[in-house]
């Protein structure tokens, strides 16, 4: 039963919230105008207290650090005191259950939704996966970092991720921000903010050496993931790690072989005095791997693993540089960010066609893309005292600017023979300059945590977009844009004690157009055209109320959540098998997350080591405008769940995993003398279009800890898949048809740590 004192409290924090509760909420010109009036006043409230403490020569009391990066050494009590939905998956949770991928440890989140590999991002360098019912294919709704430098070839003009260039076995920990994040991070945050840190260089000379060995059963397939790592910190304070994590051979499907990467970085910091560090961190990154197609339903009956697709895959290559410069004292914390990205990717993808006499033919498409990224952060923290109130103010900015370069050729060739000469089909050079500044002020009063925020982004995008016919340029079309966008956020948490903690907070995110956004080739004339009129950048308002507990064994989250989309883009397939933007309309996302740990241990000491894990969400995303209006968006479930129990006794460790989603929907309209709005449900002889079967898979794990016979060496066999379900998705884009899941596939886990 609440006590009197907290019930108190709730109701007078939903009576504060409910406003930023309604599904209609705007945020309008004086609500903008609170946000900034009280980040302004804590900035002048700071410099008030500074200039009297410094009269007095003496400075206030501050009974709170300045936080600074806050998703920097992320761990269990900073996801406690965020005031927003936020996981955070270790490197020992992953390493005591099956992921022995990046799309496994996702999968342990609430909220994240992975899809299948499938289409022209079904390689094993790629990355999709989907926040609260939004699009999973190449993951472009989400800010994905890692060690809080974008991932992504170009943030604002091309953020998917056909080339996602991080590793699992480089991974410390994933940090997946669900809300409340807007006004730090941006674009494309309506996602959350999804941060993989890779392994810290350690105090001592320390390092280890891992393998992990996957066979599919009953295709014969084997891949093989390879990591090191050694690193420490020498007595002047200069530190220095090197890490490396790969992946070699051949997936489930035929052609889906030849599977190479490799992701290698070396990391150095330097502190030069007890408050001051620098680092440098070199990265580089090359992938390639095959791209089966997708399959028709009589295919995929025959045999759901076949391919006859022998030449098209996905390849990519990215280095990059960060520099960074801290100072933590304190009262301030203050750091300078600044980083390089120099990113290729081509791929070849195969079709069968048909010419007008329906003669069939085979054609070759290729892709090869340049971006180049520059950008420079600096962020300044300081906390200060204001009457009964600790408070921690935070400015920042950003300037980021991009350069695109990308091309697509062709080659038509008859069935048996080799492709001919390719030809130039289009060509584009893009490029974004961006300014981004934000400010946000954290009010602690009592058990109270109040932080109004605002982040205003100005974007300058410019595309020269050029058809060609007979290998010159036959039309050309050179549209910009530019977007001056604030974006509030206010987010409030309630410590209702020690463990228990309250939260709520509404954002406003923003994606502006990429540069296959600004122009396109008209599928009825072949003609260079800009979409400038037809499209708009997209806008969303997010809303979150929720609560967190910590301690005596339990970490447990309840969140609602409610995406509010203005517009929302989606891509389409013309006729050609042009790929397509157009305007989905307005849409809605609403939902609840559920996330809970047990440790038996703290209730009977005769169960120390038994803990269960899970987590559950329910999503709703619709249309709400269009010939879909009040149906299901494509390509999610209504219903996502995990549930595990682990098991430690002396060097012993056991896990048994349980995951499971409910159906999903690909209702595309295929034949057009269907009528306007008709939602496929039943399954197209192509397998793109129809209703996806939901389904469950389990998983086993048991390791072994060497360490009192052999220092170091630890030994874990598992099964993913156990029972060998036949699961499947689908793909409607210019490989689509229908794709299988994995299959049953035994793994074997071997490190020496040194």
């Amino acid at each position: 039963m609440i006590r009197p004192s907290l019930q108190s409290a709730v109701h007078h924090t939903m009576m504060f919230l409910s406003p930023l509760l309604l599904q209609n909420l705007n945020f309008k010109a004086s609500q903008l105008s609170l946000a900034v009036s009280l980040c302004l006043m804590g900035l002048s409230a700071a410099h008030a207290e500074e200039d009297a403490a410094a009269s007095a020569n003496v400075l206030p009391t501050i009974t709170i650090e300045a936080q600074g990066n806050w998703l920097e050494n992320a761990n269990a009590e900073k996801v406690q005191q965020h005031a927003g939905a936020r996981t955070i998956v270790d490197r020992q949770c992953l390493e005591q259950t099956a992921s022995t991928s990046l799309k496994d440890a996702l999968r342990q989140v609430p909220g994240v939704q992975v899809q299948e590999s499938n289409g022209t991002g079904g390689s094993d360098v790629s990355l999709n996966i989907g926040v609260r019912g939004l699009a999973s294919r190449l993951s472009p709704r989400s800010t994905v970092l890692m060690d809080g430098v974008p991932l992504s070839f170009a943030p604002y003009g091309q953020p998917q991720l056909s080339l996602a260039p991080v590793s699992l076995g480089n991974i410390e920990s994933v940090d997946v921000v669900r809300g409340a994040g807007s006004v730090r991070f941006g674009p494309q945050n309506v996602g959350g903010i999804i941060n993989f840190a890779t392994r810290s260089i350690p105090e001592n000379f320390s390092g280890s050496a891992g393998l992990t060995t996957e066979y599919a059963s009953g295709t014969d397939q084997t891949k093989l993931s390879p990591n090191l790592f050694v690193g420490g910190t020498l007595e002047n304070g200069l530190g220095l790690a090197l890490l490396y994590s790969g992946t070699k051979g051949n997936g489930y499907r035929e052609n889906n072989n030849k599977t190479d990467i490799d992701d290698v970085m070396l990391k150095s910091s330097y502190n030069f005095t007890e408050q001051d560090q620098i680092a440098l961190n070199l990265h580089h990154y090359e992938g390639f791997g095959e791209m089966p197609e997708g399959l028709t339903a009589a295919a995929f009956a025959e045999n759901p693993y076949q391919s006859k697709n022998q030449r098209s895959y996905f390849s990519g290559r990215r280095s990059d540089v960060s520099l960074r410069y801290t100072h933590k004292d304190d009262v301030n914390n203050f750091e300078l960010l600044s980083y390089y990205i120099d990113s290729f990717r081509t791929s070849n993808l195969l079709t069968d066609q048909k010419d007008k006499n329906g003669n069939p033919f085979k054609r070759l498409d290729e892709a090869p893309r340049d971006y180049k990224v520059f950008a420079i952060e600096p962020r300044y923290s300081r906390t200060y005292g204001l009457g009964n109130t600790q408070n921690e103010v935070t400015v920042g900015y950003r300037y980021m600017d991009e350069q695109s370069s990308e091309l697509a050729g062709r080659a038509d060739y008859a069935v048996n023979a080799q492709p001919g000469a390719f030809a130039a089909r289009t060509a584009s050079d893009g490029g974004t300059k961006a300014h981004a500044f934000y400010i946000d002020n954290r009010f602690e009063l009592g058990k109270w945590n109040i932080t109004p925020g605002l982040r205003f982004e100005s974007i300058d995008t410019h595309n020269t977009f050029n058809v060609y016919k007979n290998g010159k340029v036959d039309s050309s079309v050179s549209p910009s844009i530019q977007s001056d966008e604030f974006l509030p956020s206010f987010s409030v948490l309630y410590k209702a004690n020690d463990n228990w903690n309250i939260f709520a907070n509404a954002g406003v995110s923003f994606g502006p157009q990429q540069y296959n956004q600004l122009a396109t080739t008209n599928s009825t004339t072949g003609a260079a055209v800009s979409t400038l009129d037809g499209l708009n950048p997209e806008k969303s308002k997010n809303y979150e109320i929720g609560t967190k507990y910590l301690g005596n064994g339990l970490t447990a989250e309840l969140t609602a959540f409610y995406l509010d989309f203005d517009k929302e883009l989606q891509l389409e397939r013309d006729s050609t098998g042009n790929g397509i933007w157009t305007n989905l309309g307005a849409t809605s996302h609403k939902g609840v997350e559920t996330g809970l740990s047990y440790d038996f241990g703290t209730l009977y000491q005769a169960l120390e080591g038994l803990k269960v894990y899970g987590n559950y969400t329910y999503t709703k995303a619709v249309a709400e405008a269009g010939e879909f209006e009040g149906k299901d968006l494509p390509f999610y479930s209504q219903h996502v769940g995990n549930l595990g129990v682990g098991y430690q006794y002396d060097q012993w460790s056991i896990n048994a995993d349980m995951f499971a989603q409910s159906k999903q929907h690909s209702p595309n309209n295929p034949d057009k003398s269907l009528p306007a709005g008709f939602y496929q449900t039943e399954e197209t002889a192509d397998g793109k279009y129809g209703d996806i079967a939901g389904y469950s898979t389990f998983a086993v794990r048991a390791g072994y800890d060497f360490s009192q016979q052999l220092n170091g060496l630890k030994v874990a066999a598992g099964i993913k898949n156990v029972f060998d379900k036949q699961y499947y998705t689908r793909s409607t884009d210019g490989t689509g048809g229908k794709y299988v899941g994995q299959p049953r596939t035994f793994f074997l886990q071997t490190s020496f740590d040194f």
